[in-house]
């Protein structure tokens, strides 16, 4: 089981991951799109990379905006480094 991070440690994890929040122990950011598409096909990359991971986000999409929840379940919905990880992934999806 992953352990929670202090808030110094999400503090720090946050300045790598640009436009990520800390929000009631969770990590959190809105993905605005082109197009309906585009923001399924990233649903789609972020739902593949999650589950090779062992790790699933909230996910919530309407039209072109896709927010992402990530917080982990099995250590009571709390930020873990698994979180961080995964946000960081999800980051490089859409690095240039």
């Amino acid at each position: 089981m992953s352990s929670e991070l202090s808030a110094h440690e999400i503090s720090l994890a946050l300045n790598d991951l640009p436009d990520w929040t800390h929000t009631d122990d969770a990590l959190i950011k809105t993905y605005v799109f082109k197009t309906f598409r585009e923001a399924m096909g990233f649903l789609v990359r972020v739902g593949f990379e999650a589950e090779e991971m062992n790790h699933h986000p909230e996910l919530f999409n309407v039209y072109n905006k896709v927010r992402i929840t990530l917080r982990t379940h099995d250590a009571g919905d709390v930020v873990t480094e698994k979180d961080i990880k995964l946000a960081a992934k999800i980051e490089q999806f859409l690095a240039p």
